[in-house]
């Protein structure tokens, strides 16, 4: 049993870097450090936002942590092993409890299957439910936890709206009763009154399940609404961390004062600089 003292996620020294080719032959002549010496931790129904301009490394963070890509260097602690010492079967069995959720819906969903053959898909490759019935069940109940109605099953994606879509991708994500969740910009194809629905969901789910988020994602604004301590990355290296209020409220790196900064308000003539600590 896993001490509820410790971390479920602890992350140290992490390194991704990329090949360059160059040449005719695209030979491998440099490398490019995607992800370079990130260190955090999450606790138990703790959500910790990774925030950060596109390509600094905020995605590549979050695969690393299920192992979808391969690090150079570091470790990645998941309830207290290791994932980069798992062999090929206890890594498919530890994925069973770090789950992700896509920005883009499609990356769950096969537009070719019947939403409850995709959300119940996981409980079917993992060997959990084999009876047809209890399958059907387990997929109706899950579609009812994220609002959505159970006969929804037997439709297809495209028959949904874009929030409808990704509370599918949510439910499919719940499948295999998960402790962690990487969210990677769940809520940036939306309109921002479907984000709000989708983050009250998935407040109400981490309460209820008492689940983690490694919540990635651009928007100050949905990192404040959601995030109980931010990280601030920049060229692959956090540059800031600590709780919401003295992120946001104080913060202390340059960068971070600038990606406040450009967080648009109703009045632009009131907007509140950040006070800078010193």
């Amino acid at each position: 049993m896993t001490d509820a003292t410790q971390p479920i996620l602890r992350v140290r020294g992490l390194v991704v870097r990329f090949p360059v080719r160059s040449g005719l032959l695209q030979r491998v002549t440099a490398y490019t450090h995607a992800v370079d010496g990130v260190d955090f931790e999450i606790h138990e129904g703790e959500t910790l936002g990774l925030v950060g301009e596109s390509g600094s490394g905020k995605s590549t963070v979050g695969r690393a942590v299920l192992g979808l890509v391969d690090t150079a260097e570091g470790t990645v602690e998941f309830e207290q092993r290791d994932i980069r010492s798992m062999g090929a079967r206890q890594l498919r069995a530890a994925r069973r409890h770090m789950q992700m959720i896509f920005q883009d819906p499609a990356g769950s969903l096969n537009p070719r299957l019947r939403v409850g053959t995709s959300v119940g898909e996981p409980l079917v490759v993992h060997g959990v439910v084999t009876d047809r019935r209890e399958l059907a069940r387990r997929v109706g109940a899950l579609l009812e936890r994220c609002g959505m109605p159970a006969a929804g099953a037997d439709r297809y994606p495209h028959e949904f709206s874009g929030g409808q879509r990704q509370r599918l991708a949510i439910a499919r994500a719940l499948a295999l009763e998960p402790r962690l969740l990487i969210c990677d910009e769940p809520t940036s194809a939306l309109d921002v009154s479907i984000q709000a629905q989708i983050l009250n969901l998935l407040t109400d789910l981490q309460r209820e399940l008492k689940l983690s988020y490694l919540f990635i994602s651009h928007d100050m604004n949905v990192i404040q609404h959601i995030c109980h301590r931010v990280a601030v990355l920049l060229k692959g290296k956090i540059v800031e961390i600590g709780t919401r209020d003295e992120v946001l409220q104080t913060p202390r790196h340059e960068y971070t004062q600038r990606l406040l900064s450009a967080v648009p308000v109703p009045d632009p003539t009131r907007r509140k600089t950040p006070a800078i600590a010193g």
